[in-house]
């Protein structure tokens, strides 16, 4: 259980950063914010992808799960940070999504 739940933690924390860093870049690029905001988006990025070797499980594994914590996530930030909440179907995408990362991450094999 105590791997599950750093498992866990490790997806929510590399997803605030890519989301975080994608979103820092997307502000500097389409917003006009400062440079500034495009190198943290980077290096928000490359923390990202960092966190993502701590998974226990091999490469494919994990980016496929990541993928989605990431749909899950998007649409929280999108409804927390931009302020457009999630309809009935982005809900259920999401939990969709979300089942899926347990199947593919945490199922038990032999």
């Amino acid at each position: 259980m105590k791997e599950i739940l750093k498992s866990l933690l490790c997806f929510i924390w590399a997803g605030l950063f890519e989301i975080g860093g994608g979103y820092l870049v997307w502000q500097w690029l389409r917003e006009g914010k400062p440079v500034w905001w495009g190198i943290a988006g980077g290096i928000g990025l490359a923390l990202y992808g960092m966190l993502a070797t701590l998974q226990p499980a091999n490469f494919g594994r994990v980016y496929a799960a990541y993928g989605g914590v990431f749909i899950a996530m998007a649409m929280l930030w999108g409804w927390k940070v931009d302020g457009v909440a999630p309809d009935r179907y982005d809900i259920l995408g999401g939990c969709l999504a979300l089942l899926s990362v347990l199947i593919i991450m945490y199922a038990p094999r032999g």
